[in-house]
């Protein structure tokens, strides 16, 4: 709401604060995985069937139940990707309202662009996220997860570098020359 005080109200003490907050989340995150999977038996396969060794397909690598696991997934998942996507998207409402009280058009278009970018990367970010680890293991298929696993690992990061770089004039001043070099 007042950037100009940006420097004021995120003094180190709040940055620090932030990113300790950030630590302690992931590292009871991951506590919480490691100690439910301590209680796992596993059964004689031992080939996880996926491209790194992701949570669920240790779970369906397991004899037992897992029912507590998926359970404490759905917790620290639900936590991770809710509470910040609803922070985001009540910030970027308030935005919006303010956007819309500007006057000229070209300072509601730039500040439209500039918050359009990053509403899509946190969209498809927290939604891949999501869309992977808030269900039940029974109603993830393998092949489905690994085109979910790529997605998130490797193609989210691609798309957020093309969405963040073409907002620079000087990359889509080179992209469009290049591409009318290609057409002759």
């Amino acid at each position: 709401c007042k950037p100009l005080l940006y420097n004021v109200v995120m003094s180190p003490k709040v940055c620090s604060s932030l990113m300790l907050a950030s630590y302690l989340m992931a590292f009871s995150g991951a506590m919480v995985h490691t100690g439910c999977m301590l209680r796992l038996n596993f059964c004689d396969a031992n080939t996880i069937n996926h491209f790194f060794c992701d949570i669920l397909p240790l779970l369906q690598l397991s004899c037992t139940s897992t029912y507590i696991n998926e359970l404490g997934m759905f917790v620290i998942v639900g936590i991770n990707i809710i509470v910040p996507s609803f922070t985001i998207f009540v910030s970027y409402g308030l935005i919006l309202s303010n956007i819309l009280h500007v006057k000229s058009t070209e300072g509601r278009s730039k500040a439209f662009s500039t918050c359009s970018s990053h509403i899509i990367t946190v969209s498809l970010s927290f939604g891949s996220g999501a869309f992977m680890y808030l269900k039940p293991s029974s109603a993830v298929s393998m092949d489905e997860g690994k085109i979910s696993s790529v997605f998130y690992t490797n193609t989210l990061p691609f798309l957020n570098l093309l969405i963040y770089s073409m907002r620079n004039k000087d990359v889509k001043h080179a992209l469009r020359k290049t591409l009318r070099r290609r057409q002759f």
